[in-house]
């Protein structure tokens, strides 16, 4: 009988590593996002999946300076945003979505820049083993634009 459930509980403990090392087989999860001109990490969002599309939110605001919370306080707003995101707290505030799959990488969908308020359009990759994410940002081709790199949280 304790062969049995040994014999269940590894079968168990396999198969939760198996979901765990799949989950890093799509974008799906909390990400620190880098600022490609400062090498800093600026924020954490998370990305989840819902019926096919993926979307993120900001979760958290890093590494501002003491001049940025005087100017913009604690919970800045996206000022330079339109419609209703306009003037609306960046923390919370979806910045990705209408993405899908589309073999090895994903995109279809829009991008927004909470500090200048544009919306872009986006293809993310995975990289690293699912480690990071190469997310570009751009105007009508892919190569115009710009890419930043985000590291998985744990």
């Amino acid at each position: 009988m304790k062969h049995v459930f040994r014999l269940t509980l590894a079968a168990g403990l396999m198969l939760a590593a198996g979901s765990a090392i799949a989950a890093n087989d799509t974008p799906v999860g909390t990400w620190k996002t880098i600022d490609d001109s400062t090498h800093q990490a600026k924020s954490i969002v998370q990305i989840t999946e819902n019926n096919g599309e993926y979307q993120a939110k900001i979760l958290k605001l890093l590494n501002r300076t003491p001049a940025a919370i005087a100017r913009d306080g604690e919970h800045p707003l996206c000022t330079q945003c339109d419609g209703k995101r306009k003037n609306q707290p960046i923390e919370g505030m979806t910045i990705m979505w209408g993405v899908t799959r589309d073999g090895d990488t994903w995109d279809g969908g829009k991008i927004l820049d909470p500090k200048s308020g544009k919306i872009y359009k986006v293809k993310l990759s995975m990289k690293d083993g699912g480690q990071k994410l190469k997310v570009r940002g751009y105007i009508g081709f892919s190569l115009f634009g710009r890419s930043q790199v985000w590291d998985r949280e744990p």
